[in-house]
């Protein structure tokens, strides 16, 4: 389950809609503030094509210890009613209840195309709030019936396409129409495959781009929803749909038996119209439209790039009174396999513009455009010139030695956009159906002008708010965090991709088992993973087999633990941090079928896994030397490695069967003490090593608790001299024990240890990546010296759980219970660290931590929203040298319990601004 919200001020409430995904409405000015937090959030949203909707609301009020007791929940048919509190749809009545985040909507069942009004009366300890201003959203299209129209298209291959090189143009479609009578609202749905761009009278509805969100079509296929009321005119009118391939007309269709292509692009769009006096008008997809393939997009490719002819363009083509005799008529074509469903994950836009850091001139006429910074999208071009001119753009992350574009890590992806131009007064383009990834960008025949507001670089990704900050006195752990922002954003394109610039941009499992958890201290993004989570459910095989890759537009199905197991780890992070059980009940069954599956499959008798493909994928060779040249896509299948992630998957099952009452749960933790007990008959070698005694194989026996207690000491000494001695205070992890390393070592009490190996800047690091020009993270530690055939420069997966680190260790910002509505801070003071001060935007409002130590002086302020409660540990040898806002504990307004915890200081207190002071 997925979180939808709807925001807006209501006094010092916010209200948020949550149903599929985090979506917002309101206009008043303290919306302006949010939507620096959350820059997803739209106005009354549309389409919501699920029944019972989760309401949240955000209190707003810095007083100390303010709490929720009760609410009130009016939903209602029309503002009218809602004004009146008038119920009709639900009526909640005044509930005693703290709960704020996962109030589920339980009224009449909602109608397709329904208008929704809703507010919220909220009851606090210190007075009541009132209701809230009025809210809205609309229902989208709940039955297959509810589309009146037909999927139209051209399938097969036209003169404009090269089927050789597997190359379409742009299909576009026009539709003429009329409106006789006085418009009251009009609402348009739209299904584009692969990708569509959608206008009205010449002017581009919406701000996506790339759309819809990518799924596997066969299974299903996401629609958009616009309000389109303001952009009819009274009298004729014409709508206009570009179509490109995306991921339906497969990249590359030379190993058919790896990679699903869906057929050619095709099209599915209703405009509903309503009238003033009542009536209803439907102007659908049907065979009266017309299509053209001999427009400017002369091909488009996500790999290969965007080709663009401005000499072909159809003046006036999406308008009225266009000549289209010319044109063809659309066929009815076959429609997808997949069920159509309302996207409710946020669409990809262009975030950013990005303007050169420089412009290099060279002899040979060829410019080099260096943005200064790695990421994705496309460049905005300016430019003048003779008719004719073909402008060549080619994208790449770096340069080589001689200063030309290194392209060899694209492998054949070329990535090159053309633009031939029409002549004349200047000229203005960009793609629409392609993104690179790149810092670089080699122009060739451009005859215009020199300037660098000439080429805009765009970013683009998923319009997900920046909801977490983190600033430290340690320069190099905030330049990888910067690293890390710039890489994940690139990487979010629907669907959490592994890299975006060669042939591959695909959401491999792998990569994210602990990343994922990181991230969500940054964006805004529980509802992006949610969808992705549903393309893994749906990727699943009848007899529970689950792929590599998901959606799985490569057939990859290897069953290997480390990279399925994702699903469990990802739905149960994403339960901690929503707080929403739904993610648990919609995905339990399937994850049950796959553990099924594996042990049917992979278990010996005495309970491991057998079975795993890949081991610690890309561990850093053992110098940056002895990695020079060498391809890294070797794969080093490991047992161990697969039972001990197949344990750890077992103890979540058992939790997630408990929190979902299921009788499972007690047999989960039976098979987990069986696996446990053969884990260490079998791997543990009696001296603190486990198996080969590397880095990985000990972090993850630790870090599970496979590790029986007697025997834990010698493993972290074991831990601590593998990584002091044997590599030198560095880590020495791939990607699957690169996932657990900082948290492991947190959890022997080496944080000192963890931040020596954050702040390295030899190889392997991520310090090293940064002294070698990084500006996102590699996909190798030795990506400088690594062969090109697999090796990114824009990757996350080696970030591991780093930024959990950051956000929970570091800052000590973690939710102890009900997704940060009991706050645990016990913030680690590592030597050599001085200050970190850290921010982070829950449901329930901004935590923030900011801490400094001088000599053996803290201070530290915190701040706690309202409607919870937080745990926090201060470092002091004694309750007497703490002092909150210049005052003892005891006198201090809103601590509730003092206590001693070791060598903390433990107050348990409610929400409020404080700021804390002792000797440490």
């Amino acid at each position: 389950m997925i979180f939808q919200g709807i925001n807006m001020k209501l006094q010092r409430v916010i209200l948020i809609f949550v149903l599929i995904q985090t979506l917002g409405f309101g206009s008043t000015s303290y919306g302006q503030k949010l939507h620096n937090l959350r820059c997803e959030l739209m106005n009354n949203p549309r389409g919501i094509d699920r029944q019972a909707p989760r309401l949240s609301w955000e209190i707003q009020d810095s007083t100390r210890g303010v709490y929720q007791i009760g609410y009130h929940v009016i939903v209602s048919s029309s503002p009218a009613k809602l004004e009146r509190e008038i119920g009709d749809l639900w009526d909640s009545g005044k509930v005693n209840s703290n709960n704020s985040t996962t109030v589920y909507y339980a009224g009449q069942k909602l109608e397709s195309r329904q208008q929704v009004y809703w507010k919220v009366r909220v009851y606090t300890n210190k007075q009541d709030l009132g209701w809230s201003a009025p809210a809205n959203w609309t229902t989208g299209l709940h039955y297959y019936k509810d589309w009146k129209n037909r999927w139209i298209g051209l399938d097969g291959y036209q003169d404009t396409d090269d089927e050789q090189k597997g190359q379409l143009s742009g299909r576009y479609f026009r539709k003429d129409f009329e409106t006789k009578k006085k418009v009251q609202k009009a609402t348009a749905y739209i299904m584009g495959l692969g990708l569509y761009e959608l206008s009205i009278n010449g002017k581009k509805i919406g701000e996506h781009v790339l759309a819809p969100t990518p799924t596997d079509y066969s299974t299903n296929i996401k629609y958009n929803v616009f309000d389109v009321t303001s952009d009819l005119t009274q009298g004729e009118n014409t709508i206009g749909v570009i179509l490109g391939n995306g991921r339906f007309y497969a990249m590359r269709q030379a190993k058919p038996y790896k990679v699903k292509s869906f057929g050619f692009p095709k099209l599915q769009f209703q405009l509903e119209i309503q009238y003033n006096d009542g009536s209803t008008e439907y102007i659908e997809s049907d065979n009266t439209w017309k299509v053209s393939t001999n427009g400017p997009i002369t091909s488009n490719n996500e790999y290969d790039g965007e080709d663009y002819d401005a000499r072909k363009e159809f003046t006036g083509w999406d308008m009225a009174n266009f000549d289209d005799h010319s044109w063809q008529s659309v066929n009815y074509v076959q429609e997808p396999a997949g069920r159509f469903e309302a996207q409710l994950n946020a669409p990809m836009k262009v975030m950013m513009d990005i303007h050169p850091a420089q412009i290099i001139q060279r002899e040979d006429g060829k410019l080099i455009i260096d943005y200064g910074q790695n990421f994705t999208g496309w460049v905005k071009l300016k430019v003048s010139g003779p008719a004719g001119t073909q402008v060549k753009l080619r994208f790449a992350e770096s340069l080589d030695e001689q200063g030309n574009l290194f392209v060899a890590n694209l492998r054949d992806a070329k990535s090159t956009d053309h633009y031939t131009l029409k002549g004349g007064k200047e000229e203005e383009w960009e793609p629409k159906f392609t993104y690179h990834g790149f810092r670089y960008v080699e122009v060739s025949n451009y005859p215009g002008a020199i300037k660098k507001e000439n080429f805009v670089g765009r970013f683009v990704y998923d319009d997900m708010a920046t909801i977490g900050s983190f600033q430290s006195s340690d320069s190099l752990l905030n330049r990888i965090y910067k690293n890390a922002w710039w890489g994940i954003a690139s990487n979010y394109k629907g669907m959490p991709i592994d890299c975006p610039q060669r042939n591959e941009r695909q959401p491999w499992l792998g990569d994210r088992p602990g990343s994922a958890y990181g991230e969500t201290f940054l964006f805004d993004n529980i509802n992006f993973y949610c969808k992705w989570l549903d393309d893994i459910k749906l990727s699943q095989k009848d007899d529970g087999s689950i792929p590599d890759v998901a959606p799985a537009f490569w057939r990859y199905y290897s069953d290997n633990s480390t990279w399925a197991g994702t699903y469990i780890i990802v739905a149960h992070m994403l339960y901690k941090q929503s707080g929403d059980i739904r993610i648990l009940k919609d995905h339990y069954p399937a994850m049950k079928k796959w553990i099924n599956y594996m042990q049917d499959r992979y278990n010996d008798d005495s309970g491991l896994m057998v079975k795993d493909s890949y081991g610690d994928w890309c561990f850093p060779p053992e110098s940056i030397e002895a990695g020079r040249g060498k391809i890294a896509d070797k794969k080093y299948p490991s047992k161990l490695l697969a039972s001990a992630t197949f344990y750890h998957l077992l103890t979540l099952m058992g939790e997630i069967g408990d929190v979902l009452q299921d009788k499972a749960a007690d047999q989960y933790a039976k098979e987990a003490v069986k696996v446990k007990k053969a884990f260490n008959q079998t791997f543990n070698n009696g001296d603190g090593t486990y198996g080969s005694n590397s880095l990985t194989e000990n972090i993850l026996a630790y870090n599970f608790d496979l590790v029986e207690v007697e025997e834990q000491k010698k493993v972290r000494e074991n831990i601590t001299n593998l990584i002091n001695h044997t590599y030198n205070g560095h880590l020495h992890n791939g990607v699957v024990g690169i996932q657990w390393l900082m948290r492991a070592l947190h959890k022997m009490g080496e944080d000192d240890l963890a931040l020596k190996i954050a702040t390295q800047k030899t190889y392997p690091s991520w310090g090293y990546m940064i002294e070698q020009g990084a500006t996102t993270i590699w996909e190798l530690w030795n990506g400088n010296t690594a062969h090109p055939k697999m090796n990114s420069q824009n990757h996350v997966m080696m970030l591991g759980d780093l930024l959990v680190w950051y956000y929970e260790q570091l800052a000590g910002i973690a939710s102890k219970e009900n997704a940060f509505q009991v706050i645990s801070m016990k913030p680690v003071f590592p030597k050599g660290l001085e200050a970190v001060k850290a921010s982070y935007q829950s449901l329930y409002g901004e935590i923030t931590s900011d801490w400094q130590v001088d000599g053996q002086k803290l201070r530290w302020q915190i701040t706690i929203p309202p409607n919870t409660e937080a745990e926090v540990f201060i470092p002091a040898r004694s309750e007497t040298e703490v002092f909150e806002s210049g005052k003892h504990l005891n006198q201090s307004e809103g601590i509730e319990k003092i206590s001693r915890d070791e060598d903390y200081i433990k107050v348990s207190l409610k929400s409020g601004n404080y700021l804390f002071n002792s000797h440490i």
